[in-house]
């Protein structure tokens, strides 16, 4: 069974950094696809990134293109957010979760793990 914790949210200023992290144990497949969901009060859970193991090209949601990064490293089973140009609008409860599948996908229920997130709030 796969355990994911996620870590780094809290309390930014708009135009901000933070850096989440997602620390996995327990995998016993080497193929698979790690992402990132964020859920807002009363909203459903939105695809935020996602990344294969196979280091090909990670896929962004748009409204996060160019501002937030995706990156793992192997060797700790852990993955990365860099989330930079914070806004307001990214406040939200932020999920680590896997797939086991190499193919990336933006549909939550294609993902068998999930963590328990870390909350991230940007103020304005």
């Amino acid at each position: 069974q796969v355990q994911l914790v996620e870590s780094g949210g809290g309390l930014v200023q708009a135009g901000g950094s933070l850096r989440l992290s997602c620390a996995a144990s327990g995998r016993t497949s080497s193929r698979y696809t790690m992402g990132w969901f964020r859920q807002a009060p009363g909203k459903e859970r939105e695809f935020v990134a996602a990344s294969s193991w196979s280091g090909s090209i990670p896929d962004y949601a748009d409204s996060v293109k160019g501002r937030f990064t995706i990156s793992r490293d192997n060797a700790e089973n852990t993955m990365y957010l860099q989330m930079n140009r914070m806004k307001p609008e990214d406040t939200a409860r932020y999920y680590c979760a896997e797939r086991i599948s190499p193919v990336t996908t933006r549909v939550p229920v294609t993902y068998n793990y999930w963590g328990q997130g870390t909350q991230v709030t940007v103020s304005s």
